[in-house]
């Protein structure tokens, strides 16, 4: 049979347009749009639990002033040294309980709130020219004290100088410029709390058991793994960047006082004390001795809910620890391939796909399977990620494995924020040192599509 043969032309453009599909360059999908699926409580939860989950969520976006007495800001105890105003303001995005807001997010679609908070209520700070309009909520920790000693400190952005409700307060700023100028400041965005009731859930043995068992093959490609631990019992730690804190009331008692500068049962002394700025007791969050809601179905003087009678790190703590993980988007051909591609190039031996908790006092919470995507153990991420910065038994290159649920609806990445593309991000995973080169080399092997369809992966999540 006769065949015709194609003209050179159409054999040239033919080759053409093969080498441009295969030469194009992949792209992070970006955010995720549609629903948060984020943000609500755990499906299985009783009505009971349900109530004290809403209740505590509540307090979550409880505003704080000095003294409570400014309308808006009904919560006490701010200063005198802070980064936000309430715990919302930062965990919001998609969702509250979220990570860092940004111009793109919903819930905050004008600006980055800390801006606000620099002269809210009359006071006299300025910008840090790290705080941006379209980055990411930041804290701040210098390396080194002006002596040369070791620091890491986190050093908050404001004061309450100038406030109406802090008359004859002169507490003066960090000199940030300085640092900066120095390369003497390292930047931490807030982690995402969905899901961490289960996280807080799951035994030591079942995170130890699940590092033994790759141990091999991550050997294999040069990845180590140790957990971070408790310095007086040794079980293991696993909130917080560096997994530095034991468990959600340790998380959430810390964060009130260090970026709230409230004092409370767990950390009883005021940060940035300076005569003249102290307007409170302490502890300023306490357990209540009488019901202060009297707007309460349940008011009565000395009794109330669990929620009300409660301290606010304790609501905060039940608010993360009965939160449901986020939802997962879409599963398309192009996301099952890259799942598949996700285990084979060795990403899945530090971001362990499904974890199972033990027995919990909460409805439906016992003895499930999740899907954290991390080992919440630390590894040597290298130079390149390094923040010259020790918490416990982890250094200044190592990093808790950040979990990867929720992923697809972040808009800032890595511990500082310094990157809103998932291409940057796993770049930045290779550099002198670190655990997870070998693997990043496979993704760089990856052909154009397949590297696609791993990304499509991780923005499903």
């Amino acid at each position: 049979m006769h065949r015709r043969r194609l003209s050179p032309l159409v054999v040239l453009m033919v080759a053409l347009l093969g080498t441009s599909v295969e030469l194009a360059a992949q792209t992070d999908p970006g955010p995720r749009s549609g629903p948060a699926g984020a943000g609500s409580f755990f499906s299985s939860l009783n009505t009971n639990e349900q109530a004290l989950f809403n209740q505590a969520q509540l307090r979550f976006q409880e505003v704080d002033s000095v003294s409570g007495a400014i309308a808006g800001e009904s919560g006490s105890g701010l200063g005198p040294t802070f980064n936000g105003n309430s715990c919302a303001q930062c965990h919001a995005q998609p969702a509250i309980g979220g990570s860092s807001p940004g111009l793109s997010s919903p819930q905050n679609p004008l600006a980055n709130p800390q801006l606000g908070l620099a002269t809210l209520d009359g006071a006299t700070n300025s910008v840090p020219s790290f705080i941006t309009t379209t980055g990411p909520v930041r804290e701040a920790r210098f390396i080194k004290t002006s002596t040369g000693a070791t620091d890491g400190g986190v050093h908050d952005l404001y004061t309450i100088q100038g406030r109406s409700d802090a008359a004859g307060c002169t507490l003066a700023q960090p000199d940030f410029a300085t640092a900066v100028a120095d390369d003497n400041i390292i930047y931490r965005i807030p982690t995402s709390l969905f899901g961490l009731g289960l996280v807080e859930a799951t035994p030591d043995s079942v995170l130890q058991a699940n590092l033994t068992a790759t141990a091999s093959s991550r050997a294999a490609l040069g990845i180590g793994g140790v957990f971070n631990t408790s310095a007086n019992d040794g079980t293991i730690t696993r909130f917080g960047w560096k997994a530095q804190n034991k468990s959600l009331l340790m998380f959430a008692g810390e964060a009130y006082n260090v970026e709230q500068g409230v004092s409370n049962e767990l950390f009883g002394n005021e940060r940035g004390v300076v005569a003249g700025c102290v307007f409170n007791g302490s502890p300023e969050d306490a357990t209540n001795i009488l019901n202060p809601n009297s707007s309460s179905s349940n008011f009565n003087t000395t009794i109330g809910t669990a929620s009300e009678m409660s301290s606010d790190i304790v609501n905060f703590a039940i608010f993360i620890r009965l939160s449901a993980p986020p939802t997962p988007g879409t599963s398309t051909s192009s996301t099952q391939n890259g799942a598949s591609l996700f285990s084979s190039i060795g990403c899945a031996l530090c971001h362990t796909p499904s974890l199972t908790t033990g027995p919990s006092i909460f409805t439906g919470m016992s003895n499930i399977t999740y899907n954290p995507y991390s080992d919440f153990a630390l590894h040597n991420m290298g130079s390149g990620l390094s923040d010259s910065i020790t918490q416990g038994a982890a250094g200044p290159k190592q990093f808790r494995t950040a979990p990867l649920w929720g992923l697809g609806q972040r808009l800032f990445f890595l511990h500082d924020g310094r990157t809103t593309d998932l291409i940057q991000v796993i770049q930045s995973h290779d550099s002198s040192g670190s655990e997870a080169n070998q693997v990043v080399k496979k993704y760089n092997k990856l052909t154009v599509s397949q590297q696609q369809d791993l990304l499509n992966f991780l923005r499903s999540l």
